[in-house]
């Protein structure tokens, strides 16, 4: 199976940039749907990027579309969510996560329902 550890988070003023790192362990590539996942205390946990097993994929909350990019190193096994122009409503824990294939080419692929591998999160907290 796979197992996922993110880091990268970090407090930063709005306008800023960050990128969040996940080691992903195990055979990834060509087996799951990965993805970037965000929370706000009291909220549903939701999607905000994912790529396709095989990365021929990615698709992109409408809230990030043009300011984050995903993107992965097969050969080091990370997955990594570069954010740009960071904004206040940015500010949340951030997670990583794997799920079945399907699960990319789905209209319901935000749902953190369709995913069942986590890391544990790394916080971004945006003024």
């Amino acid at each position: 199976d796979v197992q996922l550890v993110e880091s990268g988070g970090d407090s930063v003023e709005a306008g800023g940039s960050l990128t969040l790192s996940c080691v992903v362990s195990g055979h990834f590539n060509t087996k799951y749907c990965l993805g970037w996942f965000r929370q706000d205390p009291g909220k549903q946990r939701v999607g905000v990027a994912v790529i396709s097993a095989g990365g021929g994929s990615i698709t992109y909350a409408d809230s990030v579309k043009g300011r984050f990019t995903l993107s992965q190193d097969n050969a080091k096994n990370m997955l990594y969510l570069q954010m740009n122009s960071l904004k206040p409503e940015d500010t949340a824990m951030y997670y990583c996560a794997a799920g079945p294939p399907y699960v990319c080419y789905s209209d319901s692929w935000s749902l953190a329902a369709g995913f069942g591998i986590w890391g544990q999160g790394t916080q971004v907290t945006v003024s």
